[in-house]
């Protein structure tokens, strides 16, 4: 996936965690994490968006790029949006760095 040049996604703390912006584009040629565009992760997904298929494929994408499980994640909200967020459990400081690694 293209890599944007070392732009960091907005992430903040909540509830024990860090919560992360997504933009998320479906049924894309490959999959994976494809840069920050105004403060929002990107993330492509080969799967279509029907039947929480894109939604369990992003949380994977999203999980893999912070080295934790898919389990560990929480949609929080954008579930039949492009526009969606994520807890993650960890604190901010440490999914921003992770995070930045990955794009």
């Amino acid at each position: 996936m293209a890599r944007t040049g070392g732009a960091v996604p907005e992430v903040r703390a909540s509830d024990g965690g860090a919560v992360i912006r997504l933009r998320v584009k479906a049924r894309a040629g490959q999959t994976g994490v494809a840069g920050v565009h105004a403060g929002a992760l990107r993330v492509a997904v080969n799967a279509a968006p029907e039947k929480g298929k894109a939604n369990r494929a992003v949380m994977e994408v999203v999980a893999k790029a912070l080295g934790l499980a898919p389990s560990s994640l929480r949609m929080l909200s954008g579930e039949t949006s492009q526009d969606k967020q994520v807890w993650v459990p960890l604190d901010a400081v440490e999914a921003a760095k992770r995070l930045g690694a990955a794009v």
